[in-house]
């Protein structure tokens, strides 16, 4: 029997997901598919039994929905527990309905793969303290990244999610600024610079030292203005592309059991995005 897979969200058009995995799908010769749909607010309680009735295995959550699906499953990982959020759900056979967040974990893969461990016990700076710096601060620590420093324009919610970690400390943008040599790793987690968002930095990248890795999980654009401006000034720079095939490959792992291959993927899309 055919399965089937879904991404819901509002918007929805713009995802990449349907193509990516459907062409994993056909990859692996898995009898599936892989469908996005438009789900607003009010209509998700009925969305998820829908799905659920339906025969769905499995679906991806993308916003505005990663939190407020959670009262609406049975279970959650600790992924998912830490990071308040989900971006996977599994059914499992006899229909429970598990939760988890691939994100964080996503963003590890993708650092590794093109960094290898050179960021580990190095000073990191994560620049946010939204959802996405939540789940790739808690994934770093667990893999054995940091100390980690949070920076953010509203320094309560930066001061917030550091008691969440342990060894974790907050900067103002001020002092993140004039700090930024210190740090091997800088991961900037913000919409500041996405293309239907804000343009323009979230911080002066001015002092970032030459050899240290600067990641941004935007990527659309491919490139920034803030990976631009820390590239001009020796850093190795980092797109969202990695991390979000990787989240991706391991919401596909979750669902088969089968590790789909993502070297291509991130050169497809790297090449569709940049026209």
């Amino acid at each position: 029997m055919k399965k089937w897979y879904a991404v819901i969200g509002d918007p929805i058009a713009q995802s990449m997901s349907p193509n990516m995995h459907e062409f994993w799908f056909n990859e692996e010769n898995m009898d599936a598919t892989y469908i996005p749909i438009h789900v607003t607010a009010d209509q998700l309680r009925e969305v998820v039994e829908g799905l659920k009735n339906l025969g769905c295995s499995g679906w991806n959550v993308t916003v505005p929905h990663k939190s407020a699906i959670i009262p609406f499953l049975n279970q959650l990982d600790s992924s998912a527990r830490q990071m308040n959020a989900v971006n996977t759900v599994h059914v499992l056979e006899d229909g429970t309905l598990v939760g988890s967040n691939t994100d964080g974990r996503g963003f590890v893969r993708s650092l590794e793969e093109a960094t290898g461990e050179q960021c580990k016990d190095k000073k990191v700076l994560v620049i946010g303290a939204g959802g996405a710096a939540r789940g790739i601060a808690f994934a770093l620590q667990s893999a054995g990244y940091g100390p980690i420093f949070f920076t953010n324009r509203t320094l309560e919610k930066a001061e917030q999610l550091a008691t969440e970690l342990t060894e974790s400390m907050v900067l103002s943008t001020a002092e993140a600024e004039l700090a930024l040599s210190e740090f091997g790793l800088i991961v900037q987690t913000t919409s500041v610079g996405m293309n239907f968002a804000q343009n323009g930095m979230p911080l002066n990248p001015e002092n970032v030292s030459e050899g240290t890795v600067v990641a941004d999980i935007i990527y659309n654009p491919l490139e920034t203005e803030f990976l631009t401006e820390s590239r001009k000034r020796g850093a190795h720079t980092l797109n969202g592309v990695g991390m979000f095939v990787h989240q991706g490959a391991l919401a596909f792992e979750t669902w088969t059991e089968v590790r789909p291959k993502t070297g291509f993927m991130i050169e497809k899309i790297t090449t569709t995005l940049g026209g």
